[in-house]
């Protein structure tokens, strides 16, 4: 199973290590499923993971939020994107997440906006999940 997880899923993750979310990242970080990833998203997790707000809602410090993309970064199958589907989807921070989904040939896409794909996800064949279902799909 191929699966682009959105970066507010890694964030909740951070933020609450007893959701499905922090679940679903354990397993991908043991590598039940393949976690697809584009450098623009890589870069997008950084960023957002080590705003200050997240990291004092988790509790870490930047060394250990650091450590956290680290590991992340060294499990993803990463994705180059050879075409740009833009526009797409009617917020263009998601535009992202699709790009890496669709050039990365993924199964599914794991996010909380499941409206703001629903528009289009539908010509690429790509499920969309909130956490908790990737979580229940990888453990069939």
């Amino acid at each position: 199973m191929r699966l682009v997880v959105d970066t507010a899923v890694v964030v909740a993750a951070m933020r609450s290590p007893t959701g499905a979310s922090s679940a679903l990242l354990a397993l991908l970080l043991e590598r039940k499923a393949s976690w697809l990833l584009s450098v623009a998203m890589a870069l997008e997790y950084e960023v957002i993971c080590m705003l200050a707000e997240h990291r004092l809602a988790a509790n870490a410090n930047e060394r250990e939020v650091r450590n956290l993309l680290d590991v992340i970064f060294d499990v993803v199958v990463p994705v180059e994107v050879h075409y740009q589907w833009r526009p797409q989807l009617t917020d263009a921070g998601d535009e992202m997440v699709l790009e890496a989904a669709v050039n990365g040939r993924a199964d599914a896409i794991v996010t909380f906006n499941i409206a703001h794909f629903k528009r289009a996800i539908g010509r690429f064949g790509i499920k969309l999940w909130k956490p908790a279902e990737a979580l229940r799909e990888i453990r069939k």
